[in-house]
């Protein structure tokens, strides 16, 4: 009952979050200035992470559903294709971003690192799906779409640091790294407490 209310909480949140990034991808007006600045700047990663990252979170709920996976494994491995080519576009294109932030060097690597571990978590979830291994496809599927939420997590760290009236200019890289590694941290830890074991990236 808890773990149906979680997964229940999770996708509602996730299906928002990704609403809004797919908004601001397409609909100009609903950009908020700081989004503004990336259209401007760099308008081709800008579109590319919003629309990758806002389809790659409303797939990813569904797709780690054990029921809804053995119920329509066809669509699964469907879906499965299109989330890593959503992480592909979106991941390469955040990097782009990140590596470009002004929020200075701290801001940079915490979201270039989030970048890069968003696409290898999905790239080996990918490698171990074509393998045949489940075991370790299902446990890089978790890694990758706790790193997905990220998104999720940046929404609530941001006005909960204007709320507590923390400066800006301290906020944002600390929630550079905030928004994923506690993410990264508890999917680990689900992973290893289901007794899936954490074979090594190659």
């Amino acid at each position: 009952m808890m773990r149906a209310a979680g997964w229940w909480v999770m996708t509602m949140l996730a299906l928002a979050v990704a609403a809004y990034a797919l908004g601001l991808a397409t609909v100009p007006s609903t950009r908020p200035e700081m989004v503004q600045g990336l259209f401007f700047q760099r308008p081709a990663f800008a579109f590319a992470h919003f629309f990758g990252g806002g389809v790659a979170m409303a797939i990813g709920a569904f797709q780690v559903h054990a029921g809804l996976r053995s119920r329509y494994l066809a669509g699964h491995r469907w879906l499965g294709r299109v989330y890593v080519a959503a992480v592909t576009l979106g991941g390469i294109a955040g990097f782009m971003l990140a590596i470009h932030s002004s929020a200075g060097p701290f801001a940079q690597w915490g979201f270039g690192l989030l970048a890069v571990a968003w696409l290898t978590t999905t790239l080996n979830a990918w490698r171990h799906a074509r393998d045949r291994n489940f075991s370790q496809h299902r446990a890089w599927m978790i890694r990758s779409y706790a790193l997905t939420l990220a998104a999720v997590t940046l929404r609530i760290y941001l006005p909960a640091s204007l709320i507590a009236k923390f400066p800006m200019d301290v906020a944002y890289p600390a929630i550079a790294w905030l928004c994923w590694v506690p993410n990264l941290l508890l999917a680990e830890t689900f992973v290893r407490s289901r007794s899936i074991s954490p074979a090594p990236a190659r």
